[in-house]
């Protein structure tokens, strides 16, 4: 049986998985769809192992909570930006996302090999090599985390791109709370803070930043003339600068009318108006890809060789 570009095309559109996996898939399967459905499925393992060494980059970030007092964070990789925006895809990072709301894995390997809960004959890995052959690219569940605490919230970034959760230590939670909980983890996709605050920063950390700078000042011809007492002065001045850009609560607070009020002191004000404290205890942040090495091709040059295969 001649099989069509339409039919692949429909196949794809099913499966999700890639054209020439399709049309592989079809002509095994002399055109039937339900078979080629299966066949996909039924080839997961080889094609797993095939696409192990390619770089998955790409992807996205879910959140699952429960309640207002939990939630898990996590990042699943695939190869390109197409994949990331398939709802097949979505939908199974979501499974993941409350998959590790409900684990009790220490870390990803461990999350891999427990009983998947949407089939319990199955593990966490299992679950990601059938959604490979579905979906016909190398995919990767990178990590998760889970956040707890009296108050917490999760906010996705740029449809997923960024996923941010915080937990606050709060006696109350309203409205006005999550909201405003739910404003400082979009300035924490916004503005990448490293830390809480300063109490979180290791004195060797601030040690070895001040001997960078220090190493800066004295290379430069002007500046390294001035006494030892203005080069400490400008040491210390430029090291609270940075950390007041890494500590979420020393930064100024994106959406302060005055352009100066504090992340810290817009939850004082917060809290104030709900006769209660709110104090930042943890946060998560993470950023699709980050720290991956990327492909650089052009993906419409690939589809376009694809099929004329």
């Amino acid at each position: 049986m001649a099989i069509t570009a339409a039919m692949v095309k429909d196949l794809r559109e099913q499966s999700g998985a890639g054209m020439m996996d399709c049309k592989k898939a079809l002509t095994e399967c002399n055109g039937n769809m339900d078979e080629a459905l299966e066949f996909l499925r039924k080839n997961g393992q080889a094609k797993a192992e095939k696409k192990a060494n390619r770089i998955a980059a790409e992807g996205v970030c879910r959140i699952a909570m429960d309640g207002t007092s939990k939630g898990a964070v996590v990042e699943v990789n695939s190869e390109t930006d197409f994949v990331a925006k398939n709802e097949k895809f979505t939908a199974y990072v979501e499974k993941v996302a409350e998959q590790a709301l409900a684990s009790n894995a220490a870390d990803i390997d461990a999350f891999l090999a427990e009983s998947w809960k949407e089939d319990s004959a199955k593990t966490v890995n299992d679950s990601l090599v059938e959604m490979i052959a579905v979906i016909g690219e190398k995919l990767s569940i990178r990590r998760f985390e889970k956040v707890e605490g009296k108050a917490v919230v999760g906010y996705l970034h740029g449809a997923g791109r960024i996923g941010v959760l915080v937990a606050a230590d709060t006696d109350v939670v309203n409205d006005n709370i999550t909201e405003a909980l739910k404003n400082i983890a979009m300035q924490i996709a916004a503005l990448n803070p490293k830390y809480v605050d300063k109490s979180e920063i290791s004195e060797e950390y601030i040690a070895h930043e001040k001997e960078i700078l220090k190493a800066q000042i004295l290379n430069d011809p002007k500046e390294s003339q001035k006494p030892e007492k203005v080069i400490e002065g400008m040491i210390n001045g430029r090291i609270n600068k940075e950390l007041k850009e890494i500590c979420l609560v020393d930064q100024v607070y994106v959406k302060a009318e005055d352009g100066k009020q504090t992340v810290a002191q817009y939850l004082a004000q917060v809290g104030k108006e709900n006769n209660t404290t709110v104090a930042v205890t943890k946060f998560v942040r993470f950023e699709t890809g980050e720290g991956l090495e990327k492909k650089n091709e052009d993906f419409a040059a690939e589809v376009a060789a694809q099929m004329n295969a």
